[in-house]
């Protein structure tokens, strides 16, 4: 990476920085939980945005390649699935019917190089275990779509255990949060950017309870991303 890459991307992650602490101190005073959630579900999509731009950059990958954009894939129904139905009358039903039958599935940030799905990012002010049981299942039916997909859970705070909320890089995670992922094929990789494990009582958007961000932290979480990126 040049100097010059270097200093625009810290200038970039200062701009991350700077909007995490506008927006958060911007909630000290609210109290309506549903402006809450949505703030901070914005921020952190927004974040998350921003944080692939930079991993991308400092990669040497050129701007136009990569892009985002919202939209849900419709999931068809395995057909193997069919065997499994006990009753003859709701199988040939199903089969008869089957382009009927599908699920639409889309994730938070949807990140595309070349237009090619790439990396699917579920944004999470913070993360608890039941929260992550469905993280995994939405994983497992993208990637039946797209083999080649890469999946990150980012989050502001943890509340799975172990030692994600430590920030550790990379982490070595928690027992229930190991555990739970271990039945399912795919990998989403963790990225944790406040520490301190999240309490209900003491919520970060209260002014006593406000959590700082680091510009280490971010710049772990760049890297980590820019790992999960195709090559440019």
């Amino acid at each position: 990476m040049t100097a010059l890459a270097s200093l625009a991307a810290r200038r970039d992650l200062l701009q991350v920085q700077a909007d995490y602490h506008r927006t958060v101190r911007g909630l000290w005073e609210e109290r309506r939980g549903g402006t809450l959630r949505a703030t901070k579900g914005s921020l952190v999509e927004r974040m998350a945005r921003d944080l692939i731009k930079i991993a991308w950059t400092v990669r040497g990958g050129s701007a136009t390649r990569l892009s985002f954009r919202r939209g849900k894939y419709r999931i068809p129904l395995d057909r193997a699935y069919l065997e499994r139905i006990p009753d003859p009358r709701v199988r040939e039903r199903l089969e008869r019917h089957i382009d009927d039958y599908g699920y639409d599935l889309s994730c938070d940030v949807q990140c595309y190089v070349d237009d090619r799905f790439a990396l699917a990012i579920e944004c999470k002010a913070y993360t608890e275990v039941a929260m992550l049981k469905r993280i995994m299942v939405d994983a497992t039916l993208l990637r039946g779509e797209f083999p080649s997909l890469r999946f990150v859970l980012f989050q502001l705070e943890s509340q799975l255990g172990g030692d994600y909320s430590q920030l550790a890089n990379p982490p070595t995670g928690s027992p229930s949060a190991h555990t739970v992922m271990s039945r399912f094929e795919v990998i989403v990789e963790v990225i944790t950017l406040l520490g301190g494990e999240r309490r209900v009582d003491q919520p970060i958007h209260r002014e006593e309870f406000f959590k700082e961000l680091t510009a280490a932290s971010l710049a772990v979480a760049v890297v980590r991303m820019g790992n999960l990126l195709p090559k440019p």
